[in-house]
């Protein structure tokens, strides 16, 4: 294998692995690990991880599977600007019966906030890619980075580190995407921009 088909098959995975579903499971299990949170009931927590893991993951993803095949659309078809409008549609509605269904069962607003924050982002990319096509994965991980620094200062945590590895993934995540020609590196910054703003504005005031 050549060195240039293996930046492009690294690229592809990095793309894979850190696809925007995961903003809201990884920002629960870090408070889970980083704040008193850690000392909630475990089956508490496995039973918001299940149906988060659900709605925001499995749920959207094999929609949007299905409606791609259906289509006969490749994943690159798939990144084209004018064909994202359905798989966002698919996702926000997920996300928000996710929400809906948190509420219904008590769970605490601020892990709510997470999925809030993920859903405030699909909304915000949706509306720009009617004009603009933008990097949802930065987005998310922009995302991870605001909510990070935000559940920072309500718990009392230091985020240093973990800040530190977001970035270092945020730049990892955000070059991948330009590997892959799916984003230029404009669509990639306001991408990880958008999602700190929303993370900020969804945890602080949603």
């Amino acid at each position: 294998m050549t060195r240039e088909k293996q930046i492009i098959l690294t690229a592809r995975i990095m793309s894979m692995i850190f696809t925007p579903f995961y903003l809201p499971i990884v920002g629960l299990i870090a408070l889970f690990f980083l704040s008193y949170l850690r000392y909630y009931d475990p089956s508490f927590k496995f039973q918001v991880l299940a149906v988060v893991y659900f709605f925001t993951i499995l749920l959207p993803t094999v929609l949007i599977h299905l409606y791609r095949r259906y289509q006969g659309w490749s994943l690159i078809d798939l990144g084209m600007k004018e064909r994202r409008m359905v798989p966002y549609i698919i996702s926000i509605l997920c996300y928000f019966t996710c929400v809906y269904l948190m509420e219904l069962m008590h769970i605490p607003h601020f892990m709510a906030s997470i999925v809030i924050v993920a859903l405030l982002i699909q909304i915000v990319c949706a509306i720009i890619n009617v004009w603009w096509k933008i990097s949802t994965h930065s987005a998310a991980i922009g995302g991870v980075a605001g909510s990070l620094i935000v559940f920072s200062v309500i718990f009392m945590f230091n985020p240093v580190w973990w800040f530190c590895l977001v970035l270092i993934v945020a730049g990892i995540l955000g070059s991948s995407r330009m590997i892959l020609r799916q984003h230029t590196l404009p669509q990639v910054l306001v991408g990880f921009l958008i999602g700190i703003i929303c993370a900020f504005l969804g945890v602080l005031y949603l």
